[in-house]
């Protein structure tokens, strides 16, 4: 099996300037611990042409944290939103009125 990693083009070549993850400043963002950040690498991926492969590839990895293919993994699996970090608020359930 070819990795996925290979099949990216090489960094020195024009083309990956088109894939967000080979951006040095931005790369830092797909594997954060902030949820706006991990949010904004999302939002990065919309347009790579490698978003399907990249997301196939990470659940086939069971990549254990980031961002791949558009998609949040935590522990091998997709998760819809990365909660903050700390404890929960009390009052979750509750309305206010």
């Amino acid at each position: 099996m070819t990795s996925l990693l290979t099949t990216f083009p090489n960094p020195a070549d024009t083309s990956a300037t088109m894939l967000p993850c080979h951006d040095a400043d931005a790369a830092d963002l797909f594997f954060s611990e902030r949820p706006a950040d991990l949010e904004q690498a999302k939002s990065l991926c919309a347009g790579c042409p490698l978003i399907e492969e990249c997301r196939q590839g990470a659940l086939d990895r069971a990549e254990p944290w980031g961002v791949w293919g558009g998609a949040i993994f935590e522990d091998g699996r997709i998760i819809a939103v990365k909660r903050g970090r700390g404890r929960p608020r009390k009052n979750r359930g509750q309305r206010v009125a």
